[in-house]
């Protein structure tokens, strides 16, 4: 890889600014993790393949949430990179959106606050999430940190700093989203028409991919059992044992059928193949008299769907000037969109601007 070259034309394509009216569009992704096959499905792919071609598109790895629970500096700072990196792998193009670091990029603390500052003690406490991740904590023996309650400003924050026309969210985000927008009309009825209002889109997904072992919870990056987890970067045995080790039937029909309700271990399988082949999960059940048949090809297609991502990871890896680069140049790019507006909102409640 000829990384000077390759990061210089990243650098000036990630800070040239976009012509036309196209939509902005802002996502983030946190480093609490290691990324898996639900991350992948449930919004990378669809960054790659949709988003970052019809839209003016920023994607951020926030890793000042990662900061709201305890956690390891070293760790944190490890997975953002990997994070950053496997998002280049994955084929978000420099040359089309930006890719930078959260906390590379002021802005967003600075209108943090104040959204803390727009926002009631009412409305925080009411976060389904925080109240989740408040009783974690506490079975855990942890100590709940204040930055936890105040998490969905910085949300705001990142998403309003940039004008953003359009959110594409989970359903686990709407809740927050709905206070983004409530933050964003209360500051602009206050104080003037400093932020856009930004609208949540729900895209449909390849695949809701929930937990091998345990398929009526989402697969995420930071369970606590990882056994059910296939992750990114899963050596290919890896990823077969996994999903040969995965929940099927517990009712012993032996059947396969898609139904969410009685059988969700299969139709996880069968959703995990159908976006990896792009098939219809109800036909593929038809082509599968047994459990161990259609395990088999499900990891096979996971194996072969990740293979392109891992090897572009560790090119990536080899050269690791080129994704410093490609981070600087986003974050360049995102202040420069957001320092005039956290500006004008500075203004607007009435801070004495910089002498």
């Amino acid at each position: 890889m000829a990384g000077t070259t390759q990061s210089t034309a990243a650098a000036a394509a990630a800070t040239a600014t976009p012509t036309g009216t196209r939509k902005r569009i802002f996502s983030g992704i946190q480093p609490s993790g290691h990324l898996t096959l639900g991350n992948y499905l449930g919004a990378m792919r669809r960054w790659v393949e949709e988003d970052q071609h019809r839209a003016d598109a920023l994607f951020c790895v926030v890793d000042m949430h990662a900061l709201t629970v305890e956690h390891d500096p070293a760790r944190v700072r490890r997975l953002t990179r990997q994070t950053a990196t496997l998002l280049l792998a994955a084929g978000l193009d420099p040359r089309r959106c930006a890719v930078f670091v959260q906390s590379h990029v002021a802005e967003h603390a600075r209108l943090s606050y104040l959204m803390e500052c727009t926002a009631s003690d009412g409305e925080m406490r009411r976060m389904i999430q925080y109240k989740e991740k408040v009783a974690r904590e506490e079975a855990r023996g942890r100590s709940v940190r204040l930055s936890l309650l105040t998490y969905p400003a910085l949300m705001a924050a990142d998403i309003l700093a940039y004008g953003t026309d359009e959110v594409p969210v989970g359903d686990d985000q709407a809740q927050h989203m709905e206070l983004t927008r409530d933050l964003a009309v209360r500051f602009n009825q206050r104080y003037g028409p400093v932020f856009t209002v930004p609208r949540a889109v729900h895209p449909q997904v390849a695949a809701r991919v929930m937990d091998l072992r345990d398929p009526t919870s989402k697969m995420g990056k930071s369970n606590d059992d990882t056994g059910g987890i296939v992750y990114l970067l899963d050596e290919a045995d890896v990823i077969r044992k996994k999903v040969m080790r995965a929940v099927t039937d517990s009712g012993g029909t032996g059947e396969v059928g898609y139904d969410r309700e009685a059988q969700p271990g299969v139709a996880n399988l069968l959703d995990v193949l159908a976006a990896c082949t792009g098939g219809r999960p109800q036909v593929l059940a038809e082509e599968y008299t047994s459990y161990g048949a259609l395990k088999k090809d499900t990891a096979e297609a996971v194996v072969e769907m990740l293979r392109p991502l891992r090897e572009r990871h560790a090119e990536l890896c080899a050269d690791p000037a080129y994704v410093d680069e490609v981070l600087r140049a986003g974050a360049e790019r995102a202040r420069g969109l957001a320092r005039p507006r956290v500006d004008a909102a500075y203004a607007a409640v009435g801070l004495m601007p910089p002498v």
